[in-house]
């Protein structure tokens, strides 16, 4: 029975593993990466200082030790090179062979003189606008009608522009006294006028005048102001039926008798005109920023007692 106990244990078998290896993961590999990506850029800079101009070199240095300087004054040795086509240096695609330092090659400088460009702007509009007058002349000696009354236009260069002035006669009125209502003449004179003005582009002041015949119910009335305004108003009416665009009327004004024709007698006819300025830019410029326009005359206004305005 002994026997048998024994044959009847189970047989135990331990296996011992002998130690191997540690795993050494993925560390080596970074390490090798790290050295080749040094490696690649050691060379790129060998390169890229081998190909570089001892101007592009010392202008890199200059950046580096002064940055805020060279990027204000965006000059320096070779950083800021003016002849470069690329501001602040870089290559110039006008230099197409060879390793050239910046300022070995003079490049073609250009200047603009500012004032003279404005002289010649000047002298330009001057030309157009006394073509403008030829033309105008032209254009009233050619039509019977008009010609008759070319003693009632005067033409003349002012330092706004070209002025035309409408002016009354003593027997031919533009308005009846005291009122706005255009005379039929007055009508075809303004619409052959504005078909000349409408092939310019410079912008229109109209202007009311009167004489200083003042209006029997006083200044605190209907007065020369208002009837010198709605005049003026009426003008341009007129000239935009015949043709002149909207757009090309920049300012209406009425001046009653404050700027007269004829000073030494403020109640003349010729006081009593429709003032059309043709402005050059100049002029047109100052009005738009508000500046006051410089005066051609000035008198004080003029005030006497009468039975109606003119």
């Amino acid at each position: 029975m002994a026997g048998d106990s024994k044959k009847l244990q189970p047989v135990i078998i331990k296996r011992v593993r002998k130690g191997g290896h540690a795993a050494h993961g993925g560390a080596w590999k970074i390490a090798y990466a790290d050295f080749v990506t040094a490696m690649m850029a050691f060379f790129l800079l060998m390169w890229l200082l081998g190909s570089t101009s001892e101007g592009d070199k010392k202008g890199i240095a200059d950046y580096f030790s002064s940055p805020l300087k060279v990027a204000l004054l965006n000059s320096g040795s070779g950083s800021g090179d003016s002849s470069s086509v690329v501001h602040g240096g870089g290559a110039d695609l006008s230099r197409t062979s060879g390793q050239v330092k910046k300022g070995d090659i003079d490049a073609k400088r250009s200047t603009i003189n500012l004032q003279a460009l404005k002289d010649d702007v000047k002298r330009a509009e001057a030309s157009r606008l006394q073509s403008l007058q030829e033309k105008m002349k032209d254009v009233i000696a050619s039509n019977p009608r008009l010609a008759a009354l070319s003693s009632q236009i005067r033409l003349d260069m002012t330092a706004d522009g070209l002025r035309i002035q409408i002016v009354d006669e003593q027997s031919r009125a533009m308005f009846d006294s005291g009122s706005a209502v255009v005379k039929p003449y007055m009508r075809d004179l303004l619409h052959e006028i504005a078909q000349v003005l409408a092939e310019v582009p410079n912008k229109l002041t109209l202007e009311g005048h009167t004489d200083a015949s003042a209006f029997s119910a006083g200044e605190r009335g209907y007065s020369n102001w208002e009837l010198s305004s709605d005049r003026a108003n009426a003008s341009r009416r007129e000239l935009l039926a015949g043709g002149l665009p909207e757009s090309r009327v920049l300012r209406v004004q009425g001046l009653a008798s404050s700027t007269l024709y004829e000073n030494a007698d403020p109640l003349s006819p010729v006081n009593r005109r429709i003032s059309i300025i043709v402005m050059n830019r100049e002029a047109e410029d100052r009005l738009l920023r508000g500046a006051p326009q410089a005066a051609e005359a000035a008198s004080e206004p003029v005030s006497t007692s009468g039975p109606a305005a003119r």
